[in-house]
């Protein structure tokens, strides 16, 4: 009888390999493809496409720092995830600069004459307003605030010029009205003043006749 040959034992399963922390792969800007702008509307569009990305580095940076925070605040429980979570911020961080550097390539091989005309084409701007915004706010204070004003003052004018001229003789009569006001007051001050003193005097004489009419009576009893 032929030997046969038992089979050999099953293979131990193998251990799961422990994990492995993640490796950011900074790589090279030139991974990302370039597009030569050939038009005006493709040199604007890198342009918004540059103050978009500068906006999301912005905003990785400042969540990376909160990430940061809570790190930092840890136990062993959550620093795992909180150290992946880190990660992932700095990769994105990454992939954010390489698009800003092949952006800034781009814009770099725009012709000169197409990027001196978008230049040209640009509006001023005076602060935060353009130059056809600030017409426009111009327009709307001159309506609202200079107009009134305006209208205002031409009114007061055309009321002062519908008044009667003052001739000297109607000023000459209106000094002599003020005078005669003025003597009536005095007179009527003086006028005053002769009544008082007549009140006095009879309230003298009054007090007087009863004093005596009070001494001849006393005299009649006795």
């Amino acid at each position: 009888m032929p030997w046969i040959q038992p089979p050999a034992p099953p293979a131990p399963p193998e251990a799961p390999a422990a994990a492995q922390p993640v490796a950011i792969d900074v790589g090279t800007t030139d991974a990302i493809p370039v597009a030569q702008p050939r038009t005006a509307a493709d040199v604007e569009a890198l342009r918004a496409k540059r103050s978009e990305l500068s906006r999301q580095i912005e905003s990785a940076v400042s969540r990376r720092k909160g990430v940061e925070r809570d790190l930092l605040l840890a136990n062993e429980t959550t620093r795992p995830g909180r150290e992946a979570r880190l990660k992932v911020r700095d990769a994105r961080i990454v992939q954010i600069e390489q698009e800003i550097a092949a952006n800034g390539r781009a814009l770099a091989a725009a012709p000169l004459a197409l990027a001196a005309a978008e230049a040209a084409e640009a509006p001023v701007r005076y602060g935060p307003f353009s130059s056809d915004q600030l017409t426009g706010i111009s327009i709307v204070g001159t309506l609202t605030v200079l107009m009134p004003l305006a209208i205002a003052a031409a009114r007061a004018m055309l009321i002062r010029a519908r008044q009667p001229k003052l001739t000297p003789e109607i000023l000459e009569a209106t000094r002599r009205m003020e005078r005669m006001e003025q003597a009536i007051d005095a007179v009527a001050v003086e006028v005053e003043r002769i009544s008082e003193g007549q009140r006095f005097v009879t309230q003298l004489m009054a007090a007087k006749e009863k004093d005596g009419a009070r001494l001849s009576s006393g005299g009649g009893t006795h």
